[in-house]
């Protein structure tokens, strides 16, 4: 199958803490590494390593970075045909702090791709694609929102089936206003507070009524270490999470490589509710490394998992 992605490509620099850093303080980190990541290179990686034909379109800068950030996505095939190079702005960086036993902070910085430039978007890369994902990250403002809202267009009226994952950082910027855009999404992806941001509601049950007013039809909620909750107009239901037998070291990337497993399976004709399990699968495979993009997940890791 053939995938049009639209998303970041960053350098990730990941540190595992003691606890975060007080004003004016210095802390000293458990563990540091730099990986490639970003929504659009590790969906674009993970697909290309699922055996598909993948392009993706994300912006870089022309800076020593730019090279490790898409050195993942050229070492697995996908295509860069789409990526741009800004001469001005730096490739895009997110420094995550994750602390023992806490909630982990980011720092973002969107960069280069947030100038990903609309009059570069080919109507044909659309056309024959079998599917389209768009990162929400890509929705938040300037250039690369109009990129992605062209491409959905594009897609809607090429009946080319459209996946839509969305992000905090997304919905706090854009907050409700996103309503409009993830109707006419074929599937939509969100983690539970991503889902109340984007509604407005304090339940997932009220947040799915309110989507199904709006007509949306297909829903795929992320609830951690519980698994997925997959959603339709008809039926509603809890996928349980999938043990893999090894430890979980690091979740960054983990809702990325989700979407992109979801994906792959729902393209390979399977049902909702097993596409979903498949994501689970792939999710947690993705957390034992450290890395969004470090763990090479295969068709064959999904169909041992899944076949226990």
């Amino acid at each position: 199958m053939k995938f049009f992605v639209i998303g970041d490509v960053t350098v990730d620099h990941l540190y595992d803490l003691h606890h975060l850093p007080a004003p004016g303080e210095e802390v000293t980190p458990i563990r540091a590494s730099m990986q490639p990541g970003g929504a659009g290179g590790t969906i674009s990686v993970t697909l290309a390593r699922l055996g598909h034909s993948v392009l993706l379109a994300a912006r870089v800068g022309e800076d020593p970075f730019a090279e490790y950030a898409l050195s993942n996505v050229r070492a697995s095939g996908v295509s860069e045909s789409a990526v741009q190079r800004d001469p001005e702005r730096l490739t895009s960086t997110i420094t995550v702090m994750q602390p023992l036993g806490g909630k982990r902070a980011m720092l973002s910085y969107g960069a280069a791709n947030r100038e990903l430039d609309p009059a570069r978007l080919k109507k044909k890369d659309i056309d024959s694609a079998d599917a389209l994902i768009v990162s929400a990250y890509s929705l938040i403002a300037g250039p690369q929102r109009e990129y992605a809202l062209k491409a959905l267009g594009y897609a809607k009226k090429a009946d080319v089936t459209i996946f839509l994952d969305l992000g905090i950082g997304a919905v706090n910027a854009v907050g409700t206003g996103l309503l409009d855009t993830v109707v006419g999404c074929d599937y939509l992806l969100l983690n539970q507070h991503e889902l109340l941001a984007l509604t407005g509601t304090s339940s997932i049950s009220a947040a799915l009524a309110v989507l199904g007013k709006r007509g949306v039809q297909r829903v795929v909620v992320k609830v951690g270490a519980m698994g997925s909750i997959v959603w339709t107009p008809d039926e509603t239901e809890l996928i349980d999470a999938v043990k893999v037998g090894e430890a979980v070291i690091d979740s960054t990337g983990s809702g990325d490589t989700f979407v992109a497993a979801f994906a792959h399976a729902v393209l390979s004709g399977q049902p909702l509710t097993k596409s979903a399990l498949a994501a689970n699968a792939a999710g947690v495979l993705s957390a034992t490394s450290v890395g969004a993009q470090t763990r090479n997940i295969s068709a064959g890791d999904l169909d041992a998992l899944l076949d226990k």
